[in-house]
């Protein structure tokens, strides 16, 4: 049975909060907020946190300034998932990626649909992994967050979490680099 192991410790991770808008501010931003206070609240260390627009060259440039950072084990990013013509996160993670984490897209439409029916075909939530850091980009509604979080990343992001978890196998997603994999 899925679940927490009560006798494996918790390791906190640091993580980075990127909200994609072109009209929100430190102030206004609901859905970054739900974020940190979800990791926080988690036990897990806000390393940094930023807004940019919704351009792809300030997206992909915030993301690769946070994969080069070594302090950095996970980026998780609101905003610019869906299908109008501003809506341009997924493209610019795409340009990051080494690897895409097909599931959780999926799974993340199967957790909203359960909640918002059909309306959930417009988000195009992805995630990946670049030079060991993971990514995931969730749409920008506070209750997508809310459910991304409570729902998926909650139990991924835990040491603890049985049978498997994204953070017992950080240590390896650089093994095809050899000796240069994060420290």
């Amino acid at each position: 049975m899925p679940g927490i192991d009560e006798s494996r410790p918790f390791v906190p991770v640091h993580i980075a909060v990127l909200t994609v808008s072109d009209s929100r501010t430190l102030e206004t931003d609901r859905s970054g907020d739900t974020l940190v206070q979800r990791l926080t609240g988690a036990g897990h260390l806000l390393a940094d946190r930023a807004i940019v627009k919704d351009e792809v060259p300030a997206i992909v440039e915030r993301l690769r300034g946070w994969i080069a950072d070594d302090g950095i084990e996970v980026v998780i990013a609101t905003g610019g998932t869906g299908v109008t013509g501003r809506d341009v996160t997924p493209e610019a993670f795409e340009q990051v990626y080494e690897k895409r984490i097909e599931g959780f897209g999926e799974l993340f439409r199967w957790l909203s649909f359960q909640k918002i029916g059909t309306s959930t075909i417009q988000s195009r939530a992805t995630a990946g992994v670049a030079r060991g850091t993971y990514l995931f980009a969730l749409p920008g509604s506070t209750g997508a967050c809310k459910d991304a979080w409570d729902d998926i990343l909650v139990h991924q992001l835990d040491f603890r979490y049985r049978p498997c978890n994204f953070v017992e196998i950080l240590p390896r997603l650089r093994e095809h680099e050899g000796a240069r994999g994060k420290v």
